[in-house]
C-alpha cells in the first residue's frame, strides 16, 4: 500500500538505507541540537519583548550576507553573521520604541531580500546552494562549519546566562527596571546582538524564510502551558530541540528540503501545547500568560 501511495507522486518519506544516511548527517544533527538550545532560550525573550517581527527582519539581512559570501567564495556563516549583526545593531540603535522599530524592520526586510536575490542570481554555482540559503539543507553542515556553529552557540548561551536576570526584568517591566537602575537601553542592544547571532545560526539549518519556526514557535508554545520563569525556558528548549532534530530525522532521504519538516513538527507541537493549556484551564490550573511587552 505504501508503494502504491508513493508511486503516485513524490515520496515525502523514504527511509531506505536510513542507517547510512544517518551517519552522513551527524554534523547536521549536532548543529540542530545547538540551534535548538539557542533558539529555545532566545525565543523566550523574543516573545516577552514582542520582537517576532525583528527576527524576520534580521533573517532577511542574514540571508543577504550569506548570499554575498556565497558569491564571493568566502565562509557563508561569516557572511550570515555580518548581515545579522548589521541588522540587529541598526534595529537596536534606531528602534527605541515599538512603532519606530517596526518601521525600520519594514524598510530592512525588502532591502535585505532584494540584495540576497541579486547576489544569488549572480552566483554561477549549483542551484542547490542557492535554494539551501532560503529553505535549509540536510547535509549542508561540514566539520569546520559545525565547529564554528558550536562556538557561536556557546557564545550566545554564555551571553544570555550573564544578562538573563536583568534582561528578564527589563523585558517584563522596562519602566520599573529603569527606575531601579537597570541599563535598559544597553541591555536591549546587547540582546539584539545575541538575537542576530541566533538568527545567523538558524539560517544555516532551516534557511532564511523559516527561521521563525525555531526562534518563536517553541517559546510561544511553552507560554501556553506554563507561566513559570523557570519552566518556560526549559519547555521552550525541549520543544525547539524536538523540532530541529525531528525535522532532520524525518527529512533524511527525502527530496523535500528540511525546513517543511522542521516547521511541521514545530507547528504540531504548538497545537499540542494549546490543547494542554486548555486542559489545564478547564481543570482549574489557572495561569497568567507571560506578557509580551515591547
Amino acid at each position: 500500500m505504501m508503494a502504491a501511495l508513493t508511486s503516485a507522486g513524490p515520496r515525502l518519506f523514504d527511509f531506505d538505507d536510513y542507517g547510512r544516511l544517518l551517519s552522513l548527517v551527524s554534523s547536521s544533527l549536532w548543529a540542530a541540537a545547538a540551534l535548538g538550545v539557542v533558539g529555545g532560550l532566545v525565543g523566550v525573550f523574543v516573545a516577552s519583548r514582542d520582537q517576532a517581527f525583528a527576527v524576520h527582519g534580521i533573517s532577511e539581512l542574514s540571508f543577504a550576507g550569506a548570499a554575498a559570501a556565497l558569491l564571493l567564495g568566502v565562509n557563508v556563516i561569516v557572511g550570515s553573521m555580518v548581515g545579522s549583526l548589521l541588522a540587529a545593531m541598526v534595529i537596536g540603535l534606531l528602534g527605541t520604541r515599538a512603532r519606530e522599530r517596526n518601521s525600520i524592520i519594514g524598510v530592512l526586510m525588502p532591502f535585505g531580500l532584494g540584495l540576497g536575490v541579486l547576489f544569488l542570481s549572480l552566483y554561477p554555482g549549483r542551484s542547490a546552494n542557492k535554494f539551501g540559503l532560503l529553505t535549509g539543507q540536510v547535509v549542508a553542515v561540514d566539520e569546520p562549519q559545525l565547529a564554528a556553529m558550536l562556538s557561536l552557540s556557546a557564545v550566545v548561551v554564555v551571553a544570555l546566562a550573564i544578562i538573563w536576570r536583568p534582561l528578564q526584568f527589563a523585558s517584563v517591566d522596562p519602566a520599573g527596571a529603569a527606575a531601579r537602575g537597570v541599563p535598559v537601553r544597553a541591555l536591549s542592544l546587547v540582546f539584539m546582538v545575541v538575537l542576530g547571532l541566533a538568527v545567523a545560526l538558524a539560517v544555516q539549518v532551516v534557511g532564511a524564510l523559516l527561521v521563525l519556526s525555531l526562534l518563536i514557535t517553541p517559546a510561544a508554545a511553552a507560554t501556553r502551558v506554563s507561566a513559570s520563569p523557570v519552566w518556560v525556558p526549559v519547555i521552550s528548549v525541549v520543544l525547539a530541540l524536538t523540532a530541529a532534530l525531528g525535522g532532520i530525522l524525518l527529512a533524511l532521504g527525502a527530496t523535500v528540503p528540511i525546513s517543511p519538516y522542521v516547521t511541521t513538527v514545530s507547528f504540531t507541537l504548538y497545537l499540542l501545547a494549546v490543547l494542554v493549556g486548555r486542559v489545564r484551564r478547564r481543570r482549574g490550573w489557572t495561569r497568567r500568560p507571560v506578557a509580551a511587552h515591547g
